[in-house]
């Protein structure tokens, strides 16, 4: 058991290295790290929330957590295909004549496991349409020259459409505008700084994300419980928004944060952290997490420690969930679900077809929680597969995620 244990969190530790560098690399701005305001409230001269971050945009906060109580319209066992207050946009022009269609899609890379899952469900999602005779992908490999590039030469091409996630905002802007002047383009999970794409597609929002995990400590700790908020690294705009939703949520209740501090995605220094914390605070009565790769490494740290496991957020990934279910943990896990992979191949087909697609596709971003956990945790799939990919009916599955049947 002890040699078992060993290599499962060799595995999390290198998976969740890669987690940080794709993070940080493909972040939805580019901007450089503010380090006044991601290092607020790191120390412990200045406990507590610290001061707001820079990327905190009231406007879009209230937007997000207003959707997050939306109910989507669309299929409801297909969440993929749903959409929250839609603003239709007309495809006409679009619509392809004769047969057969070449999809293409410039991808800022596979660099970490959420992105492996979703290109193994936008290519499970392409197999299900004999439409698409043709589905060439170019990988960015993390790099904005490579994108740039990739995505010239995906435009210059035959491609009926052509979908994007960038790698970065401002600097995939100018090709991104370049190719909306030859075919219709669909930008996915990242965004940039032009609305010529036909849609852009992605679930709520970092806000909403952080706004559920700080929601659900508020409900279960005790007024005045000492909060250990672990975040990734500063200056990442889609963990900003999240800490930034989450602080709005603890500087209204009575919780005590006492420590917010950056794990680098690295189990080890989570395990430190925590062990620290407990030290030098006697108790930690919750954990707030910006990302889930460490989650199970937080665990780890209170059971070394011989310290019950307080309420924790984490992610639908399968190591904290099997954690979750035999430890019976108080637990929660918001998403950025992996199942958009499948939806820009739909809306590619709606534009080429000549119909109607939203604008801004928002996507529902679905909250693992006790009561629909045993409905996300598969047995058999790999510790970091991600439960919200969408992908359990498409050919394949488990075997092409990893998994076994």
């Amino acid at each position: 058991m002890t040699a078992i244990r060993t290599i499962h969190r060799r595995a999390i530790a290198t998976a969740a290295a890669l987690l940080t560098t794709a993070l940080i690399a493909s972040c939805t701005s580019d901007a450089p790290p503010d380090e006044s305001a991601g290092q607020a409230g790191a120390t412990a001269i200045d406990p507590g929330t610290g001061a707001q971050s820079k990327f905190f945009q009231q406007t879009e906060y209230d937007r997000q957590l207003a959707l997050v109580k939306q109910t989507p319209e669309g299929p409801a066992d297909r969440p993929w295909e749903q959409m929250l207050s839609p603003q239709l946009t007309d495809t006409a022009k679009y619509r392809k004549q004769g047969q057969g269609i070449h999809l293409c899609f410039s991808n800022a890379g596979v660099f970490n496991p959420w992105r492996q899952v979703g290109l193994k469900n936008m290519k499970a999602e392409v197999g299900l349409h004999k439409e698409i005779s043709r589905f060439t992908v170019l990988d960015a490999q993390g790099k904005d020259d490579k994108q740039i590039s990739d995505i010239q030469e995906l435009a210059g091409k035959d491609c009926d459409a052509l979908v994007v996630s960038p790698n970065t905002t401002a600097t995939l802007t100018p090709a991104v505008k370049q190719a909306c002047a030859k075919l219709p383009v669909i930008v996915f999970d990242r965004g940039v700084e032009t609305d010529c794409a036909v849609t852009f597609i992605n679930p709520i929002g970092g806000y909403g994300y952080g706004a559920v995990a700080a929601d659900f400590l508020v409900e279960k700790v005790e007024p005045k419980g000492k909060i250990l908020a672990l975040r990734i690294s500063p200056g990442v705009d889609v963990l900003e928004t999240r800490w930034s939703a989450a602080k709005v949520a603890f500087d209204k209740s009575e919780l005590d944060v006492v420590d917010v501090k950056f794990t680098d995605g690295d189990p080890a220094k989570t395990k430190s952290i925590v062990t620290d914390a407990l030290t030098r605070h006697g108790n930690i009565d919750g954990v707030w997490m910006d990302s889930g790769a460490t989650a199970v490494a937080a665990v780890e740290a209170f059971e070394d420690a011989g310290k019950d496991v307080p309420p924790i957020t984490g992610e639908d990934q399968q190591d904290f969930l099997q954690a979750w279910k035999e430890k019976k943990l108080t637990a929660i896990a918001p998403t950025y679900p992996t199942f958009q992979w499948r939806t820009p191949v739909i809306a590619a087909l709606k534009i080429l077809s000549g119909q109607q697609v939203p604008k801004e596709w928002k996507l529902p971003q679905p909250t693992v929680t006790q009561d629909t956990l045993e409905s996300y945790l598969k047995p058999g799939m790999p510790p970091l597969h991600y439960a919200m990919c969408g992908c359990e009916k498409l050919p394949g599955f488990p075997e092409t995620w990893g998994g076994k049947k």
